[in-house]
């Protein structure tokens, strides 16, 4: 036998030998591998280790259609001190909790409006916040008219396990006082240029101010404001000039962004295969989205320094599809542009001009 196949022999034995000893052991293979994990994620909170800045997760950059990169609209801010979620689309405290933010110390929560996929994920959110904060009041809850009778309905559906789980863990744990959420509409004042001031606490201030969404009215974005860094999020809107005056100067703007060619491939699609109410449905969703160059032009004229689009439609599975997404955009915004995917954190630190991007896993 050559020195060859002397040496393809041996490799296969070894290979051979590891494989049958993986087999062997993979119990304790996968028991180590388990406890590395459970020590390495149980209690992580990643907000601690930020620095001073404005920070901001991607809980959810996704829409009501399934994507396996994006949940439901959702995004959360670590300001020093202060933790204040913005949307709760499905989804999103998972994702939060895979990501290391502490949801048990949350502040209040902001809803843009109050479409389903931006508040779909409320009732587990207060549920966790709740149990995983041992809060002795209900989550502040602030949105548009009509917050009330969503928050007093998720009040409602969760108010029985409220019980199961106050009888189990105890009212150290789950404090029976604690559970849910507290509504707080928001007046924004009327005419052009119409914002107002709905969380100031620790440095931290967030404005609202009136976008275009109709036929949803009221609907809201917000601006963050922490040591001299900002950002400011659309929620859903068409081209604004109002979102444009309340951003300007913003160091980051989160945009929603709907690409109408590739929705209209995929209505057309529907239509072909006999589906015409999803095809109107895709037809109605063209015109009160901004286009990623509406976004883009928005990001311009408000003179910010980088823009994330987020809440994108349609789902974009593989990031090959983003050039296509942001085709028209490059030309129109002298800035970076991003396509946003759960799991990011952008971080401002204070006293600079830097954003930085991490995954979070």
């Amino acid at each position: 036998m050559g020195p060859v196949r002397w040496t393809l022999l041996i490799a296969g034995l070894a290979a051979a030998a590891v494989f049958a000893g993986s087999q062997i052991f993979r119990v304790q293979i996968s028991e180590a591998m388990f406890e590395r994990a459970v020590k390495k994620n149980i209690g992580r909170n990643t907000a601690a280790s930020l620095g001073d800045g404005l920070h901001i997760y991607v809980c959810g950059a996704g829409s009501p259609f399934p994507d396996p990169m994006r949940g439901g609209p959702c995004l959360a801010i670590v300001a020093g001190e202060e933790h204040v979620m913005i949307d709760a689309g499905s989804g999103g405290v998972r994702t939060l909790t895979r990501m290391g933010y502490p949801v048990g110390k949350l502040d209040a929560v902001l809803l843009t409006h109050l479409h389903s996929d931006h508040m779909d994920g409320l009732g587990e959110l207060l549920m966790q916040a709740w149990v995983n904060g041992g809060r002795k009041v209900p989550m502040p809850v602030h949105g548009p008219a009509g917050v009330e009778e969503v928050v007093s309905g998720f009040n409602a559906a969760y108010r029985i396990d409220g019980t199961y789980r106050t009888g189990h863990h105890g009212p150290a744990i789950a404090p029976p006082e604690g559970r849910g959420g507290a509504p707080i509409p928001i007046a924004v004042p009327a005419g052009p240029g119409g914002q107002t001031v709905v969380y100031d606490a620790g440095g931290l201030t967030i404005t609202a101010y009136k976008v275009s969404h109709a036929p949803v009215e009221p609907a809201f974005g917000y601006r963050a404001d922490f040591k001299g860094r900002s950002v400011s999020i659309s929620g859903d809107s068409i081209y604004d000039p109002n979102l444009v005056a309340a951003s300007s100067g913003a160091d980051l703007l989160f945009h929603d962004a709907l690409n109408p060619e590739m929705v209209a491939h995929m209505r057309d699609a529907m239509a072909e295969a006999g589906r015409d109410d999803l095809a109107k449905v895709l037809n109605d969703i063209l015109d009160y989205h901004a286009t990623p160059a509406d976004a883009a032009r928005a990001a311009q004229d408000a003179g910010v320094s980088r823009l994330v689009l987020y809440h994108t439609v349609p789902p974009l599975p593989s990031r090959a599809l983003n050039a296509l997404f942001t085709k028209e955009t490059k030309a129109l915004f002298d800035g970076p542009i991003e396509v946003a995917e759960d799991g990011l954190i952008y971080s401002l630190p204070a006293g600079t001009q830097d954003i930085t991007v991490k995954k979070a896993f």
